[in-house]
């Protein structure tokens, strides 16, 4: 073999820093458990100062998905993951991509063979090459030829797969960050198909080349992936490489019996991004799916949660998805953010559900602390684009001590008051109708609640008689207070009668 290849390969490997990597496939969008791997990958390498590099393992072409891999790293850079090596960077391991790597997998696969740690199998194919669970390696004659024989049928163009040659006997023992020392018997293990009929390399064997190559020192992932790291292990060994720290976690629940899935409705990162929910929030979230910080904080930035990432606050137990939660959170960091900064999160939502012209600026203020997610925005502001109908059961309030005829008195008492105004201010407003009320010895609330049901239409709005009358404008205030008016009239005559 020309061990030259292995050697300049090897002469590029990195050392002496913490190397993380993020290895998603292309194959549909960016699930919560999957931000959570980016997430917590991220967390060690910045922590140690270290790298985190992103790349694309695409060897599973029938899975691929058109624009996936865009998805891929809009979604990361919108969560703040930004990478320090990948596809669209490059960087000293480069290419990053799987099949840009496809030249480098089978020489490591054959000086497997050479090694005695892996064979060629020229069995007719009968299962997906990529899920060899069934295979029983006691039975494959291909397993015992010799490696005359095995030469002889690949050179005379026999299709063949590479499998791993795992030992009959003993066990094999990996370490793990978060379970600690786990063994498996080697009799439990199947001989997995390392390369592919294709030429491509099976996820299990590239992913093991790759993390070597690229000087990997941390690998996080799901614990589904437990009873394949002694598979993985074997394969250092036969290398005479050294394993990586692992880092297995706990899958993310949507309840106590079923992981989430985009195929039974669950949010994906995008999803919650369209829900309404603040990126700052979701990541913030999602790091604490599995991981408990020291203390009671449960508020982080992005930056805080690298200063405060411990693998020792990783659970064993799976975390439970709770979008209640969530939204608690979400709720927390708008009412955090400046006014400036949640107005132009929340301007888009606002100018879609209230006319042009509208006081954005007012509009926002009256919201932010009203406001759990911003899709809540145009829900709660349909009122100024419309009046909804209402009955006049909303006029009577034993706080304000209103009644129907109450109402009625106090609505024809404004009409002139705000007929007056000339410049329509919210300050204006204000002290026309609290002078009023001060001169007739009316308590504020007596005289603004009738107001306010009458040009809203509902007891719940975002911010009150002076600020709606505002942002309605002096006609379309007067309009609904005549509808009011007539509305308390005929329900008061009908009683009459």
């Amino acid at each position: 073999m020309d061990m030259k290849f292995f050697e300049e390969l090897e002469a590029k490997i990195p050392h002496g820093e913490v190397r993380t990597r993020f290895a998603p496939s292309p194959t549909g969008y960016m699930h919560v458990g999957g931000i959570r791997t980016a997430l917590y990958t991220w967390l060690i390498a910045r922590k140690a100062g270290g790298k985190f590099i992103l790349r694309i393992e695409d060897t599973d072409q029938e899975r691929f998905v058109e624009g996936a891999t865009d998805v891929i790293y809009s979604s990361l850079r919108d969560a703040g993951l930004t990478w320090d090596e990948g596809p669209d960077i490059g960087g000293p391991v480069a290419p990053y991509v799987q099949t840009e790597r496809r030249g480098l997998y089978m020489p490591f696969a054959e000086l497997l063979v050479e090694k005695g740690c892996a064979y060629r199998c020229f069995c007719e194919k009968t299962e997906s090459e990529e899920d060899s669970g069934n295979f029983d390696r006691a039975e494959d004659p291909c397993r015992s030829l010799t490696k005359e024989e095995s030469d002889r049928r690949a050179a005379a163009g026999e299709p063949y797969v590479i499998r791993q040659k795992i030992p009959h006997e003993g066990s094999t023992t990996f370490h793990d960050e978060i379970f600690g020392d786990i063994s498996a018997p080697n009799a439990d293990l199947d001989d997995q198909v390392l390369m592919k009929r294709d030429g491509l390399p099976t996820y299990n064997f590239a992913n093991v080349i790759d993390d070597h190559l690229m000087g990997i020192t941390h690998v996080v992932r799901g614990t589904e992936y437990l009873s394949s790291t002694p598979k993985y292990n074997l394969l250092y060994e036969g290398f005479g490489w050294e394993p990586p720290v692992y880092i297995h976690c706990s899958p993310v629940m949507r309840d106590a019996q079923h992981k989430l899935s985009k195929r039974h409705g669950d949010p994906t990162y995008d999803d919650l991004l369209a829900q309404g929910y603040l990126r700052e929030a979701i990541i913030n979230y999602i790091a604490l799916l599995g991981w408990s910080p020291a203390g009671e904080r449960e508020i982080f930035s992005l930056s805080e949660l690298a200063e405060a990432f411990d693998l020792k606050g990783i659970s064993k137990s799976p975390a439970i998805f709770d979008i209640v939660k969530l939204t608690y959170f979400n709720s927390e960091y708008i009412r955090a953010l400046s006014p400036e900064k949640f107005l132009e999160l929340a301007r888009p939502y606002i100018t879609k559900a209230v006319p042009d012209g509208m006081d954005c600026e007012l509009i926002a203020s009256l919201l932010q602390q009203r406001c759990e997610k911003l899709t809540d925005i145009p829900e709660q502001l349909t009122f100024l684009a419309s009046l909804p109908d209402y009955g006049t059961e909303l006029y009577v309030n034993k706080k304000s001590k209103t009644d129907e005829a109450v109402s009625l008195e106090m609505l024809n008492s404004v009409k002139p008051i705000l007929e007056g105004i000339d410049v329509w201010t919210q300050e204006n407003i204000h002290d026309k109708l609290i002078a009023y009320a001060e001169a007739n010895e009316i308590k504020n609330a007596k005289l603004l609640w009738p107001l306010r049901i009458a040009i809203s239409g509902q007891t719940v709005t975002p911010g009150g008689a002076f600020e709606i009358a505002y942002l309605l404008g002096k006609d379309e205030t007067m309009k609904r207070i005549d509808k009011g008016v007539a509305l308390l009239s005929a329900f008061l005559a009908e009683r009459k009668e």
